[in-house]
């Protein structure tokens, strides 16, 4: 059977090799031409794509050790996996993403994100991390190094993570609250009280719908209100995408419970879809988002026959080079389209040109249409980033055509 993303738009050239050990691992680096590594498969480009060996660390030995620095967690765990023991010894993280099945390297290597005005990524919770360079040698890089804000966020190109360590604290509970009819305008011009209101909150919209369905993550527990900026408390479980069932979606209803099992939005028991679409994300600085609605609104005629549902959330600024939210408070725009590449291309094209003028930084492992010269104008320190994959790979051993077309050598500083 041919090897696929989750989404089934991208075939992988290579049959998948995993390693059960780090010994294995490191032999299999140091004798390959080209490697590249497949998480989850939660991409929609050919990020993890190569000709060579492709390589799951899956099946590494798992790991979930406590220590003075946070968590060690072995690569290919998930983060329904490592979070269900963080919170069974009382601990948690800062944040999580929408999916708890995504793994723990690939969620952080490509700036994957929650929500919340004052949280970083997901990345930003680490503060080291292990891999395997192109000789086969490990590496260990913690937050004191100078190569370490470059090494987390990596796309895969300095090497083969093993083991990531992640900051801790004590656990805490999120109560889940969804209100219905949140005037569209109101986003805009609330943006600040609406992303505000709850420790980490997402609205859902299609950009045609006068109505926005907001959902609000409170580290406060006590009862909600049943009215608020003009939308009501929904009077039932959501999914975001209105017309599914909400039975995979974590528990709402301002019903307490642990942050792992609320921040998420979708259990880790359940598979939330079958991955029939494709997906787009782009980042534009906070003070913008009032201007970004304005285009969205603008072009929701275009996203109609195409769109499933759009997601806005906030970022706070981290210092990681090839993050998103780099150097800024970000707003993420996030869209889900439907599985067809043909009709969504020049819908996202027309979308990155109305956002240009923003800024938007385009997610680096979903569908976007921005060649190098762009990417490395809206990300600064992309020659730093390329420099630094030549320092741990001189051969180009982890390059692949995505790298050379998006983070080509001739970018390099």
């Amino acid at each position: 059977m041919m090897l696929t993303n989750w989404a089934g738009n991208i075939s992988f050239a290579s049959a998948l090799q995993r390693p059960r050990s780090i010994a294995d691992l490191q032999d299999l680096v140091g004798r390959s031409e080209k490697v590249r590594v497949l998480g989850t498969g939660h991409s929609f480009n050919r990020i993890a794509d190569s000709a060579g060996t492709l390589v799951s660390v899956a099946d590494l030995p798992s790991v979930i050790e406590i220590g003075e620095r946070g968590v060690t967690v072995s690569a290919g765990l998930r983060y329904g996996e490592i979070t269900a023991a963080l919170q069974a010894q009382g601990l948690a993280l800062h944040n999580l993403g929408s999916l708890p099945h995504i793994s723990v390297a690939g969620a952080c290597s490509t700036g994957t994100h929650g929500s919340g005005d004052a949280n970083g990524p997901l990345a930003d919770a680490v503060n080291a991390i292990t891999f395997v360079d192109a000789s086969g040698e490990l590496v260990t890089l913690t937050r004191d190094d100078e190569d370490f804000a470059g090494s987390v966020i990596s796309l895969g190109a300095l090497g083969v993570t093993v083991s990531l360590t992640l900051d801790v604290q004590p656990t805490y509970q999120i109560s889940q609250v969804v209100y219905d009819g949140l005037p569209v305008e109101r986003l805009g011009t609330d943006f600040a009280e609406v992303m505000g209101s709850a420790y980490s909150v997402s609205a859902f919209t299609d950009w045609v719908d006068p109505d926005v369905m907001v959902w609000r993550k409170r580290r406060e527990l006590g009862a909600p209100s049943a009215e608020w900026l003009g939308a009501r408390l929904a009077d039932g479980p959501r999914h975001p995408i209105k017309v599914m069932p909400a039975d995979y979606a974590t528990q709402q209803g301002g019903v307490a419970g642990p942050w792992n099992e609320r921040l998420p939005h979708f259990r880790l028991e359940f598979t939330p879809s079958n991955g029939d679409e494709l997906q787009s994300e782009y980042f534009v600085p906070r003070e913008r988002a009032a201007e970004a609605f304005d285009v969205l609104r603008a072009l929701g005629n275009q996203f109609a026959p195409v769109i499933q549902v759009s997601e806005v959330r906030t970022i706070a600024a981290d210092d990681l080079w090839l993050s998103p939210s780099q150097g800024r408070d970000t707003v993420a725009l996030h869209f889900t389209w439907i599985q067809d590449e043909t009709v969504v291309r020049p819908v996202v094209a027309a979308l990155e040109d109305a956002l240009a003028p923003l800024d938007a930084r385009p997610h680096w492992g979903k569908v976007f249409e921005a060649d190098a010269t762009t990417l490395a104008e809206r990300y600064p320190r992309v020659p730093d980033f390329i420099t630094l994959a030549s320092k741990y790979d001189p051969t180009g051993k982890f390059r692949n055509p995505y790298l050379d077309q998006y983070l080509p050598l001739s970018a390099q500083g």
